[in-house]
């Protein structure tokens, strides 16, 4: 049985798929988040810090919405334009995630979508 996540405080999905969704109750995968604003649709930030926290901001709020939280993500992947971004995005990262960070995969890709810098997307526990 799965869950579809939507909450209007994270982007809404602009093509055939959800913010999230839960797999029997028990584990949450979400879509990758990029830095929108979810009530103007707008890109928020210009630099890789600013869109970074943006996209943490969604990614917390979808997983507010399925009753979990960044402490319970066990896996990310995080999509750079460009890896020379690495360290600043490392950091906001590790700010939202603290103690519990997850397995991480980071790879850089020739676009994002709406040419963002960062794209991520995780996979959480519901406990």
């Amino acid at each position: 049985m799965k869950t579809i996540i939507n909450t209007p405080n994270a982007p809404a999905p602009i093509g055939p798929y959800n913010q999230g969704v839960v797999t029997n109750g028990k584990l949450l995968f979400t879509a990758g988040q990029i830095a929108l604003d979810p009530k103007s649709g707008e890109i928020i930030g210009t630099n890789i810090e600013e869109q970074t926290k943006q996209v943490c901001e969604n990614l917390s709020n979808i997983l507010l919405a399925a009753g979990t939280s960044a402490a319970n993500v066990v896996k990310t992947t995080v999509f750079l334009k460009n890896f020379n971004d690495f360290a600043s995005m490392n950091k906001i990262y590790g700010e939202y995630f603290g103690n519990s960070a997850p397995a991480r995969s980071t790879v850089e890709v020739v676009r994002l979508p709406k040419d963002v810098l960062v794209e991520i997307e995780l996979i959480a526990e519901i406990p």
